[in-house]
């Protein structure tokens, strides 16, 4: 085992500079600006405060963490205190700077109200920023005091002070599930309430305490059953599962139904994906060129605004149409594979680019605007129809895209376990090592494209339906980088990862769109501290978090200061 230098209040500062800089940057991109705008607790603390005193308390619980370990708890004290000063110093130097130095004439959002929000309310000057350093040094010391707990209540403390958070910017969503009574209690005009924000927390640290505590044993408790009754378990749980989304239209309403929707087509198409990234190793950043050929195939068969069209094909139903989009997107995945899966790595990847790309400017252009529609796009899609019903709102889409989610798991699970799904994983590890093996290289990795083209037709070709219209700007690159992201932190190869991931990634964000201009910046902060402290995901596939975590020494996984990688440990 390597042997690290004592961790220094050098370091400590280290850590703290970094998380000054991350809090100067969202000010003057504007994030603090707007987020000032909504409050968690109502009058009394705003989310711009959360953002910045988190810049100063993550940095101040890795010093602490790390310090712990070297100079007992004076010394996590000393480097929470450290960190938490010097981010909260650059923030008061910008505070300071703002109006000397002009910084309005570069970067627009430096504002005399950014000041206002980045010093402390009643505050100015030299005054405002010694009393905001002092802040920081009281959340470096609260977050060197968290270190000091046992590291079941510190998670439990970290995970309750995040979900009231959540719950307080999802005001809207859960005021109306909520009974009214309760809402009144827990929510005021712009945020929680205070007695409501002390309920919330300390029910939330108490639920997932005896959680961390009791799942072990639940988890030894059902290991010992016998093989039937695990299996009544099983079903009788996966009963209770499906009833509660098929009753979830009923419960949410139109607009959750609405976010829900847009979730399954990203699960859909995750699914499939997660066949060729997860399961088989294959890098594809093209993946929303197969959603692209369902979605349009379903457009050009069922709409009556293509007369040339129409003229050699008849008008199609949705269910008639839907096999065709299907298979469309299938033959795109062996037409794609053929020639290019005998690359491997970033030579891939790069074809796959590309392809999506080929497949955006060709509906895109003028040359086939009689087929696809140009750059107008094609309307008038059908709507599935049947039974004497038409489904036309979120509610009734939503049925129609559960059942495409079950589909895609029952056959992406079956294949994990098959033959097939072996000789997947066995490319994964080691592409010489596999064909030394007798394994078709060629052959498995084109029923790997097939197979995920093929959700990806599913999904798109259900999507086409449900907007009614389709335009070539709803098919660019990022759809793939979503996808690829939802599988990074769900947990690649993990099928319930693949839905934490969309829920987390899509499924947020949509309920948040009041800061939707900022999804970008925080999907690259989560991806960055994912990659760095739960590289396995989320929800990992025990598979993959065992070839993630075996070369891991012990140490490196300690350092986590949220205890999060302490539950990934590996099984001897």
């Amino acid at each position: 085992m390597r042997t690290e230098r004592p961790f220094t209040l050098v370091d400590a500062a280290k850590l703290g500079l970094y998380g000054g800089i991350a809090a100067v940057l969202i000010s003057l991109v504007g994030m603090v600006d707007a987020f000032a705008k909504k409050d968690i607790i109502a009058g009394v603390v705003s989310m711009s405060q959360v953002l910045l005193g988190a810049m100063a308390f993550t940095p101040a619980l890795f010093a602490a963490t790390r310090a712990l370990r070297n100079g007992g708890k004076g010394g996590a004290l000393a480097a929470g205190a450290v960190a938490g000063a010097v981010a909260a110093l650059l923030v008061a130097l910008l505070a300071l700077s703002i109006a000397p130095l002009n910084l309005r004439a570069i970067f627009v959002n430096a504002t005399p109200k950014l000041v206002n929000e980045l010093l402390p309310v009643g505050s100015e000057g030299l005054m405002g920023a010694t009393i905001l350093v002092v802040a920081g040094i009281v959340v470096g010391l609260l977050a060197a005091l968290l270190t000091w707990l046992p590291a079941t209540l510190r998670r439990s403390t970290l995970i309750s002070l995040g979900a009231v958070t959540l719950i307080a910017l999802l005001k809207d969503v859960f005021s109306v599930i909520i009974p009214t009574d309760v809402g009144r209690f827990v929510y005021k005009s712009n945020g929680l309430s205070v007695e409501g924000a002390v309920v919330l927390f300390i029910t939330i640290l108490v639920i997932a305490y005896l959680w961390q505590i009791l799942q072990p044993r639940l988890n030894r408790a059902v290991d010992r059953m016998p093989e039937s009754r695990r299996r009544v378990l099983s079903f009788v749980a996966t009963v209770g599962l499906l009833a509660l989304l098929f009753a979830l239209p009923v419960l949410l309403g139109s607009y959750l139904s609405e976010v829900a929707d847009l979730v399954g087509f990203y699960i859909v198409m995750a699914l499939g994906l997660n066949v060729v990234v997860g399961f088989a190793g294959l890098l594809d950043l093209g993946y929303v060129a197969f959603f692209a050929i369902g979605a349009y195939t379903m457009a050009v068969l069922t709409t009556p605004e293509l007369p040339l069209v129409r003229s050699f094909i008849p008008q199609l139903s949705f269910w008639a149409a839907l096999p065709i989009s299907v298979l469309m997107a299938l033959l795109a995945g062996v037409f794609l594979g053929v020639p290019v899966l005998k690359t491997r790595g970033d030579y891939l990847a790069i074809i796959t680019l590309g392809f999506g790309e080929i497949i955006r400017l060709l509906v895109l252009s003028d040359a086939l605007k009689p087929v696809m529609g140009g750059a107008q796009g094609v309307t008038g899609i059908a709507r599935p129809e049947g039974f004497g019903m038409r489904a036309d709102s979120p509610q009734e889409f939503y049925y129609l895209i559960l059942i495409s989610i079950l589909i895609a798991w029952f056959v992406t699970s079956r294949l994990k376990k098959s033959r097939l799904g072996r000789a997947w994983m066995a490319i994964r590890e080691d592409e010489d090592v596999a064909a030394a093996m007798s394994i078709n290289l060629v052959g498995y990795k084109l029923a790997a494209f097939a197979t995920g083209a093929t959700l990806a037709g599913l999904s798109g070709a259900f999507f086409g339906s449900k907007l009614g219209s389709m335009v070539p700007a709803s098919f660019n690159v990022l759809v793939s980088i979503n996808v690829l992201a939802v599988l990074i932190v769900g947990g690649m190869g993990s099928l319930p990862g693949v839905v934490v991931g969309a829920i987390a990634l899509i499924g947020l964000p949509e309920l948040l769109r009041e800061f939707n201009e900022f999804r970008w910046w925080v999907y690259g902060a989560v991806l960055v501290m994912m990659m760095l402290y739960r590289p396995e995901g989320l929800w990992p596939d025990a598979t993959r978090e065992r070839e993630l975590l075996e070369d891991k020494e012990p140490n490196v996984i300690d350092e986590d200061p949220t205890g999060l990688a302490e539950d990934a440990t590996v099984p001897t």
